[in-house]
Formats: structure tokens, sequence, C-alpha cells
């Protein structure tokens, strides 16, 4: 792997805390995810399931944790597979875990091959009550593909249909919602390295270069500095383009006198930061560019001085929204009568700014966690308002990660360059 190792430590705390949710007599069975194909014989870059990587550290394929922490033989409480290796695998795709690894990574000490699964689940599945099986239970996901676990589902129900099925996603998206000690230096560094493309492209962006140009730069830096590459599809979005919430074209000259939205950030070790800012391709914003820029980052001043413990979702996205839309009637969008007769399942502030302010962060940019938990210390959340008008062909966005502490919050993206006046500088140093 390209990051430095993880203490071990992390994924051990980790499944005993899993172990303290499950009902007596239980075993769970996590699954790695598949090998996507493409066409012929390509496939797609192998991604962890975030939930098996939270619990073993185990980056590769074919891998299958089961916990079974009633188990009457202690050896068996903990079992982890990993797919064998031979000379033509290790001439044709490289190193693959040894057993011996695998334990130093995950902390596991049972150890099989994949290939043993079936007979050692044999030997454990009847004297278990409850099966946790694992599936995607985010509420934007619209999963079309047959996964991995849900062919894992069909067959254990299929074959012992007189167990007591449970969900293991409940229970993943409450451990994974509060991050632990080690979680927070991986989502550091991934943020650590994302200024650094940032700060690269200030000096790198002008009137007549390509948004794709300004994609090469930024997977330049963070390549080199051991991420994978894009923690998600880069938006970079200039002119009219940036009123296109989800832009990933990426294909147009950045003209003079346009703002570019760049929704970019990097992984490091699965985890992932998740950065916007707004830059004037000329290097100075327009009188109204200013104002729109400004409004914005009042606006998300604000919203982050409400991530605090005890925060409940809706009523933080109300009071965020309130705030937008005494900036857009300041801006001229909206009028006092537009609020006063709009409708309460789509307030007027919604025609230039229709997306959430914040999403959980973590393994996933979109981490599981759920809206109806008031917020806690140790929960990571994006700040991401924006105002876009398509009849100005201006689109403004800004976005920083913000980690809950007892005593309020941290901003983890508070060394990125946000104010119009740092950004202008530099780009023009």
């Amino acid at each position: 792997m390209k990051y430095q190792p993880i203490p071990n430590a992390l994924f051990t705390r980790n499944r005993q805390r899993l172990a303290g949710l499950l009902k007596p007599k239980s075993i769970a069975v996590l699954n790695a995810n598949d090998v996507l194909p493409t066409n012929a014989d390509g496939t797609l870059r192998f991604k962890q399931n975030s939930d098996l990587f939270y619990l073993t550290g185990i980056d590769q394929e074919e891998t299958i944790l089961l916990l079974f922490p009633d188990a009457p033989d202690e050896k068996h409480r903990e079992i982890l597979f990993l797919r064998e290796t031979n000379d033509h695998i290790a001439v044709w795709e490289g190193y693959k875990y040894t057993k011996e690894h695998a334990r130093e990574v995950s902390g596991i000490k049972t150890v099989y091959w994949t290939r043993q699964f079936e007979s050692v689940l044999r030997t454990l599945i009847f004297e278990a009550e409850h099966l946790y099986l694992n599936t995607n239970e985010h509420t934007r996901a619209d999963v079309v593909v047959e996964s991995r676990d849900a062919r894992f589902i069909r067959d254990f129900q299929s074959r012992f249909p007189l167990h007591k099925y449970e969900r293991l996603a409940p229970l993943m998206h409450y451990l994974r919602a509060i991050k632990q000690p080690e979680e927070i230096p991986l989502l550091d560094e991934a943020i650590r390295i994302t200024e650094d493309g940032f700060r690269r492209l200030l000096g790198f962006v002008k009137p007549g270069v390509w948004e794709y140009e300004i994609e090469a730069e930024l997977l330049h830096e963070f390549v080199r500095q051991r991420s994978r590459g894009f923690a998600y599809e880069p938006i970079i979005a200039s002119g009219p383009s940036a009123c296109v919430l989800h832009y990933i074209e990426n294909s147009k000259q950045c003209k003079a006198g346009d703002v570019i939205l760049l929704d970019v950030a990097a992984e490091y070790a699965n985890y992932n930061a998740d950065l916007t800012r707004s830059i004037p391709v000329s290097g100075r914003y327009s009188e109204r560019q200013r104002q729109v820029y400004d409004a914005v980052l009042r606006v998300m001043n604000e919203a982050k001085a409400m991530l605090v413990p005890g925060g409940l979702w809706d009523e933080y996205h109300k009071e965020v929204g309130l705030i937008m839309g005494s900036e857009l009637k300041g801006l001229g969008l909206i009028t006092q009568q537009d609020i006063d007769n709009q409708d309460p399942d789509w307030p007027a502030y919604k025609k230039y700014f229709m997306h959430g302010t914040s999403h959980f962060l973590g393994l996933d940019v979109h981490d599981v966690g759920s809206k109806y938990r008031r917020f806690e210390p140790g929960m990571v959340f994006t700040c991401e308002p924006g105002i876009y008008i398509p009849e100005e062909g201006l689109g403004i966005r800004l976005e920083n990660n913000i980690l809950i502490t007892e005593n309020g919050n941290t901003d983890m993206m508070a060394g990125i360059p946000i104010e119009a006046e740092e950004i202008e500088s530099l780009m023009n140093s």
C-alpha cells in the first residue's frame, strides 16, 4: 500500500466495540467488495469495503471477516479469511498478504485462506442463533449491481433459514459516526495533501488554462504524496458550469473574468478529505463576484459555529436556510415577499442554494451516520454552503471539514486559504 502502516489497535478496538453491540450467540460476516469488470478482460481499480477495512485494516480483494464473540473455542471468536497467493498470482498481480502480515495489520490471530471459509463456517454456524450480515444502507445509495454482500445474504438465507437474521449496517453506522483517535491523523493527512494541491493551483491557474489541466496538476500532487488520487470525481467547473452541482466533464477552457468552482480533495489510507474553493481565473474577483463570495463565506462561518455537541441535523439545516435567505435578499436575488410567500417544503432560498450544508465524512466521502442522532464529539462533518446564479454564469461554493469536539469544534481545514484577499494575493504573488 502507498500509505504508512496504521496501528492495529484501531482495528482491534473497533471489533471489540462492535462485539459489544451484538446479541448473544451471534455471528457477523463481512465481505470485501467485488473487483468490478469493465469490458473485455478489464476491471476497475479495487476499492475495499469500508466496514471491512474499519474492522481489519486489510486492503485486499476476496477477504472475509467472521466474528463470533461467544464461540466456545476462543480462537474462533475472530477469524480472517484471505485470498491465497501462488507463483502465478505473484508474477501477474504482485504481493498479496501472508498470514503473518495480515495478523500484524489486523491484530487478528486466526487467519485462514478464503477457500477454507465454507468448512470453517460449518463448524460454527449451528452454535449461533443470530446472523449479522452486511448491506449498503446509505440513504443516498442506489445500488443496481448485485454485490458480494447481496449474494451472501441470498445464499445464507436459503441454506440456514431457521437462524435469526440481523442487520449489521445500523451498528456500523453508529460506530463509524464517531471517529477514533487513530482516525483523525489519517483525515488530517488527506487534508494536508489536499491543501498542497490547492496551493499548487493558485500559482498555476490563469486565463486560457483548461479544466483538465487543473485536474492533472492536482492528481500529480496527490499521487506523489502517497494518495491513491482523488477522493471522488473532481469537479473543476469554470464560469456557467459552476452552476451544475455535479459537473465532472472538466473539459472547458477557463476564461478571463470567470470564477472556477473547485470541489477537489485527496484520499489517504481510504480516508477522505472534501474541499471546495471558488477562485478567479484572472486572479481578482469582480465586485459582484466578491459580493456573492463574501455572502457564502458569512453563511459558512455561521454554519460552522452551529456544528457543536447537541445539535440536530434538521434543526441545523433549517437555521442555515434562514441565514442563507437573508444573504440572498441582501444580494437582490430574492425579496421579502418571496420569503413571506414561500413553500415551507421548498423555501425561497432553495432557488439559489438547493443542496444540504453538511454531511458525515470519513472512510466514505458521504460517510455513514444517522441524521436523527444528535451531534457528538468525534463526528466529522463537511460545511459547504453555496450560491448558484445561472443567469449570471456564477456559482460560488466553499467547503471545509469540521471535527466536533467537547468544547465546540475544530476546523480541520483552517490552514487552507479561504479569505478572498489571501486567494488573490497568492494568485498574484
